[in-house]
């Protein structure tokens, strides 16, 4: 089977953001500057995993509803199969993952690529407004030196959404003040999303 290769953009791009570490509010230019397709490429996942000189860009999708009154967020346990090793067991609310090089056939690859991973892990069986939220760039892990989230935020009208994935263990919808209460149970990403947006 091919080798997968992945959209990696300069780590010199960051610039245009910045230079920040941890959470940053969305800003519609930056993100017209990091998706600029002159500075974009794809190259095989195995040999950027390591590679702190670029950066993968990630969309980072959340969903929320409301539930008995309180603002919810879906959450889940990572499995073992996950793509990213570095993550197993830990707690997550975002879904999404790599641009693929099979998304490039879109005329938008980077929506393209996020869809195409929201459809993969989850079934979302309810309308949904979204919003663009903001950056995420962890330079204090390994697997956070290597990669660049973009926030999106999905406010579902119903929480009627599930895992597609077996590897999205113990999934359901939970209160945002009980998820908070748990803050080091989570992925770093999932806790910057926790404590800068809610």
């Amino acid at each position: 089977m091919a080798e997968e290769h992945v959209l990696v953009i300069p780590e010199l791009r960051l610039t245009e953001l910045g230079r920040f570490s941890g959470f940053k509010q969305f800003s519609q230019s930056d993100f017209d500057a990091l998706l600029n397709p002159k500075f974009m490429e794809f190259r095989p996942r195995s040999t950027v995993e390591e590679d702190t000189t670029v950066k993968q860009l990630i969309p980072y999708v959340l969903l929320e509803a409301e539930v008995d009154g309180k603002l919810s967020v879906f959450q889940y346990t990572r499995g073992k199969g996950q793509g990213e090793k570095r993550l197993h067991a830990l707690r997550s609310i975002g879904i999404g993952g790599h641009i693929s090089q099979d998304d490039a056939g879109s005329d938008d690859l980077y929506r393209s690529g996020m869809m195409r991973e929201l459809e993969e892990e989850v079934c979302i069986d309810a309308s949904y407004t979204e919003e663009l939220s903001g950056f995420i760039y962890d330079d204090t892990t390994p697997v956070g030196r290597v990669h660049l989230g973009v926030v999106h935020r999905l406010r579902l009208e119903s929480p009627a959404a599930k895992a597609r994935e077996t590897e999205i263990a113990m999934s359901d919808f939970a209160a945002v003040e009980d998820l908070k209460s748990e803050l080091d149970c989570f992925e770093t990403w999932s806790q910057l999303c926790l404590t800068n947006l809610y």
